[in-house]
């Protein structure tokens, strides 16, 4: 796994990239694509090893970046930018840095609040998969798109204890799961607590787009994902959306997991991303 950095505004930008053999592969074909990731609050990019160092990472060109304030990138310089017009900024700078504004975006949790925001201004991209984030239009919709849990306040506070933050990496996973979750207690802990503040004071001032009319206007297909025993995000909710461009018609539910398929099973979850990128090919 390569750890690379690129200056996005001036500002380092670290990320990772999988060691994808396309030696031999066909750039017209699948194994041509290449795959964004975007990690959620008070996470990094390693929260997408799972995923970059199987078969997935070996196929397909993966590149998960950290995000400002969050892993090994370089703290906003304004206080501003820690907000989701902020980081669908550096996405987008990022993706036309690195040559890769066609790849496929994958956002989790608040990653894919940014995939949300950014994608009127990524529209060379292939395609958008979400997970753990529920478009909506303005904080009105947010007591009805997330599920009450109490243990999410620290996710949106500049200072969090290690007990605090072990109560809220609990909730990434489903109830009763035995994964370790101690990376996402380190990630929590190294964040930048100003990173998680301004989010939280943005995001109550409804300083984001309107995320339902953008998924209802795209053009390219979007895959939303659902962990069966999510703890954050209303399954309900989501399946009253109505998403023109929502692939297969319906949001794609893996069972036995919850906020985190992509950590809790990784297999199911890149078995259904590389579905997803099949039946781009055949649009």
């Amino acid at each position: 796994m390569k750890r690379q950095s690129v200056k996005i505004d001036g500002q380092r930008i670290s990320y990772l990239e999988s060691p994808a053999d396309l030696g031999g592969a066909d750039l017209g074909s699948d194994d041509g694509r290449t795959v964004i990731f975007v990690h959620g609050n008070s996470a990094s990019a390693r929260t997408w090893l799972p995923v970059m160092t199987g078969e997935f990472g070996r196929r397909f060109r993966c590149i998960a970046l950290d995000l400002p304030g969050h892993g090994e990138s370089e703290s906003a310089r304004v206080l501003a930018d820690y907000s989701l017009p902020g980081y669908a900024a550096v996405l987008i700078g990022f993706a036309k840095e690195l040559g890769v504004s066609d790849a496929v975006v994958v956002g989790w949790s608040m990653g894919g609040q940014i995939v949300m925001e950014a994608a009127p201004e990524l529209s060379d991209a292939c395609g958008f998969v979400v997970f753990g984030a529920p478009p909506v239009a303005s904080p009105a919709e947010m007591a009805e798109a997330f599920l009450p849990n109490p243990a999410m306040g620290a996710l949106f506070s500049a200072h969090v204890s290690e007990s605090e933050a072990k109560l809220a990496a609990e909730c990434f996973t489903a109830p009763g799961s035995t994964l370790d979750t101690g990376d996402f207690v380190s990630d929590i802990l190294a964040t930048d607590g100003a990173a998680r503040a301004g989010l939280g004071s943005s995001a109550g001032a409804g300083r984001f787009a309107d995320e339902i009319a953008i998924v209802s206007a795209l053009r390219r297909p979007l895959a939303i994902v659902q962990g069966a025993d999510e703890q954050l995000v209303s399954l309900d909710y989501l399946r009253m959306l109505n998403i023109p461009a929502l692939w297969r018609g319906e949001v794609q539910v893996i069972p036995g997991v919850g906020h985190a398929p992509h950590q809790e099973a990784p297999q199911q979850f890149t078995a259904l991303l590389t579905e997803f990128i099949g039946d781009l090919s055949h649009e």
